[in-house]
C-alpha cells in the first residue's frame, strides 16, 4: 500500500496545443506500480481550458471542487463539485473553467493511454 499527499507532487503545465490555465499531476501511475490506471489530478484556473480533443480511450472524470463546463461538438453541460464524468473513447472534448475558484478534478485512465 501506497499513500502521499497530492501536494507532495508536482504540478506539470498542461502544454498541449489549445490548454490555456491547466496544470496536471499523476498521483498514481507506473512509477508506484500501479498495473492498470493512472489517477491525475487537473487543476484549470478561472478562464483557462484543456484543449479539444479525443483519444482512442476513455477515461472517468470526478470533480472536486470549482465550476465549469465539459464541452462536446454536440454539446456544453455544466460541471461542479461531486459530479462524475465518463468520456467514451474517441469522444471529442473538452474541459473548462467556468467559474471564478479553480475548477479540480480527478481523471482515471488506462495506464498505457499516453
Amino acid at each position: 500500500m501506497q499513500i502521499k499527499s497530492a501536494h507532495e507532487v508536482e504540478a506539470k503545465v498542461v502544454e498541449m496545443e489549445g490548454a490555456s490555465g491547466t496544470t496536471m499531476r499523476l498521483l498514481i501511475g507506473p512509477g508506484d506500480g500501479a498495473p492498470n490506471f493512472n489517477m491525475r489530478l487537473f487543476e484549470i484556473a478561472p478562464g483557462g481550458h484543456t484543449p479539444l480533443h479525443s483519444h482512442p480511450w476513455e477515461h472517468e472524470v470526478y470533480v472536486l471542487s470549482g465550476q465549469g463546463a465539459v464541452r462536446t461538438p454536440a454539446a456544453e453541460k455544466a460541471v461542479s463539485g461531486t459530479d462524475c464524468v465518463f468520456i467514451p473513447p474517441g469522444e471529442q472534448h473538452q474541459f473548462a473553467n467556468t467559474g471564478r475558484q479553480p475548477l479540480r478534478f480527478l481523471c482515471l485512465v488506462p495506464r498505457d493511454s499516453g
